[in-house]
């Protein structure tokens, strides 16, 4: 990297003065193993046992080492057949109803119903969506009850004065007569205030009980807030599934925001899903370089964007996480990038090599990843295939079969099986 600024000076001691310019920078880094500024101490909760039994907080040695992931190649062959089973206009999340039908949302504003021979039926009902950039129609998860409740939670950046706000809301789906729709629209969270920026995040998981909803709020590209404890930016947020705030999060009975969040310190996380075994993992995507998978534990601080295994677009340092161990590092970074999107957990018996791994799709990779997680629990990136197509978002049906979706006009919903 040329900086004319340092040209007179040693590359080494040019580098020096720039992480020593930066070190300053660093508002609201929290104490070592605590969390966003101001929180609370951690009350007991379901999900936080899973967390910190999986994660001891000073989990600094097992970071210290995470594997860079980034200069893997793709492999050649790959143990699956992929089938195309039917195309989308710019489609952004699948999920897997009781049934077996997906609920897929397209990027527009539009979502459908989509049956594994590929029928579709439009649902009818849908709010307005705010599609401009990486703004639109997000995500969609059906209760855990879905069964009986026949409610699905999704995401979307609606259009609003100043811009767009990303909102969570519920509502019911009915089908009758060949049809669908939404009824009993519920906004559960508001974004406060709107942005014309991207990068809104906004990926559901729902905790294994059932109990707590969990939702990804990206920086929507003013990374400063990230580390501001008020702003509802850069945070992953822990919900009741009325959209109430829940009595044990790190930060219970405090005003606003915080009262919500679960972790602090998020640029762009675009996968959120919890393992077999209870832990909650995140994956987002780094500027120049440094894309993260994060294990997430409550009150964590992820240190963006003081901290990053990547650079500013404009070549211009960041200062790394191995300089500032008062944050959580990554578990596994990937320099070069592969843009990370949508994260699934493997639970099947079509691929038995890759049961408790996670399915990892690629933009810029333009495939699929494999992580594998040893006996010590530390990930490393195990495949990654090529499949020449950006990909969007995973999903694992019952039977075992992984299906994508592609990114873009005429993208592809894919099935893939073993060969």
């Amino acid at each position: 990297m040329h900086m004319t600024r340092f040209s007179a000076l040693p590359a080494a001691l040019a580098l020096a003065a720039l992480l020593a310019a930066a070190a300053p920078a660093a508002r609201c880094a929290a104490p070592q193993g605590a969390g966003p500024r101001g929180a609370a101490p951690e009350r007991a909760s379901p999900d936080q046992a899973a967390s910190k039994s999986a994660a001891p907080e000073n989990a600094a040695p097992e970071n210290a080492a995470a594997q860079n992931a980034g200069p893997l190649p793709a492999q050649a062959d790959a143990p699956f057949a992929v089938r195309r089973i039917a195309a989308f206009d710019r489609p952004w999340a699948i999920a897997f109803l009781p049934d077996g039908r997906l609920v897929l949302t397209e990027k527009a504003g539009r979502m459908f119903l989509v049956t594994q021979a590929g029928a579709k039926t439009a649902i009818d009902g849908v709010p307005a969506a705010y599609d401009r950039g990486q703004n639109g129609m997000l995500d969609v998860a059906p209760s855990p009850d879905f069964a009986r409740d026949r409610l699905l939670y999704f995401t979307r950046v609606a259009p609003e004065k100043g811009g767009g706000a990303l909102i969570l809301a519920r509502a019911r789906l009915d089908e009758s007569g060949g049809r669908a729709r939404l009824s009993e629209l519920t906004t559960l969270w508001r974004q406060r205030p709107a942005s014309r920026g991207g990068q809104p995040g906004g990926i559901i998981a729902f905790s294994p009980d059932g109990r707590h909803l969990f939702l990804t709020v990206g920086d929507r590209m003013e990374p400063d807030t990230a580390q501001d404890p008020e702003a509802a930016r850069g945070k992953i947020l822990r919900l009741n599934p009325d959209g109430s705030a829940p009595p044990d999060n790190p930060m219970a009975g405090q005003a606003g925001i915080r009262a919500l969040t679960w972790s602090t310190g998020h640029r762009n996380a675009y996968g959120l899903a919890f393992a077999p075994d209870g832990t909650l993992w995140e994956h987002e995507m780094g500027p120049r370089g440094g894309d993260e998978l994060n294990r997430i534990r409550p009150g964590g601080n992820y240190g963006w964007p003081e901290v990053s295994n990547g650079d500013q677009y404009s070549g211009w340092p960041i200062p790394r996480h191995a300089t500032r161990p008062e944050f959580d590092a990554p578990s596994l970074y990937w320099t070069p990038v592969i843009a990370p999107a949508g994260l699934a957990f493997y639970r099947g018996t079509a691929f038995p090599a890759w049961q408790g791994s996670a399915l990892i799709g690629g933009l810029r990779a333009e495939g699929l990843v494999r992580v594998a997680f040893g006996k010590d629990g530390v990930p490393r990136q195990a495949d990654r295939w090529s499949l020449d197509r950006r990909i969007r978002d995973v999903a694992v049906a019952a039977d075992g079969a992984v299906w994508l979706i592609e990114d873009g006009s005429g993208a592809g919903l894919l099935r893939l099986t073993a060969k």
